[in-house]
């Protein structure tokens, strides 16, 4: 290995030692964040594995960008594959859109342990936040336009995540997952949600986006249905393929509390 080679290598590691971020305007980089989960009692760190992307206009010192979590679904699990991410979704667009108008992050989950029943958990939101906060803490990015859409596992996740933390998140963009409609309705009623389900899908029936749009509806919150007729289990590709989707996140703001 060159003295040239070994010294990139070496502060490349020491960057992710100290959880700093590497960018280039207009790419996707992988990066590894360690968080701290659980109370002081019984605390342990956690890396989390992602990519990072900002639109070739960003610069650090210029103008605050809105801000896309991305979560995946269970077929990108993994622990030493993180090309897998980019098989679907934002991900996968950025790749081809340098100009597209979001820092978008997406972490990869580890292979679920358990049951199927478990899958819906498998994203964790006390890590999740932790990731956006510390991308927020050191990107240019504007706190209240911060936004968070999945598929299928990824697609429960964002439930569970705007659940979890409504007052953080201007909008999500769940895409045929589900939830805990009598715990999750009411924050949820906080954030305005677009959720996308196919008819004919037959891994996560179209009931359960249908359940979740249904309760938040009765807590009088901002949520509408979009359900392909003739679409089975992926109902992510028109959806991340109509501009639309993304005009309508960028009309959202976080609430004021």
């Amino acid at each position: 290995m060159s003295i040239t080679m070994a010294a990139v290598l070496g502060t490349l590691f020491m960057a992710q030692a100290d959880n700093a971020i590497h960018i280039v305007p207009g790419k996707q980089l992988p990066q590894s964040v360690t968080v701290h989960v659980g109370d002081k009692a019984a605390q342990r760190d956690v890396t989390i594995r992602c990519l990072l992307f900002v639109p070739k206009d960003y610069k650090a010192d210029g103008q605050k960008w809105p801000l896309m979590l991305f979560l995946h679904g269970l077929g990108e699990c993994s622990n030493d594959d993180l090309s897998l991410v980019r098989i679907h979704g934002p991900a996968k667009i950025v790749d081809g859109r340098p100009d597209f108008p979001f820092v978008l992050i997406t972490p990869q989950c580890p292979p679920p342990k358990g049951e199927m029943k478990d899958v819906p958990f498998a994203w964790k939101p006390e890590e999740l936040i932790q990731l956006i906060d510390h991308v927020v803490a050191k990107l240019s990015v504007d706190a209240d336009r911060v936004y968070v859409t999945g598929l299928s596992m990824g697609g429960y996740g964002t439930w569970r995540l705007a659940a979890t933390y409504p007052d953080r998140f201007a909008a999500a963009v769940p895409i045929c997952g589900g939830g805990d409609p009598a715990t999750m309705a009411k924050p949820l009623s906080k954030v305005p949600i677009w959720a996308f389900h196919g008819a004919k899908d037959t891994t996560v029936p179209v009931s359960e986006s249908q359940t979740m749009v249904d309760a938040v509806r009765r807590e009088h919150g901002d949520v509408q249905l979009t359900v392909y007729p003739d679409v089975e289990h992926n109902s992510w590709a028109p959806t991340y393929d109509n501009p639309k989707v993304y005009d309508w996140l960028l009309t959202h703001r976080r609430k004021p509390k």
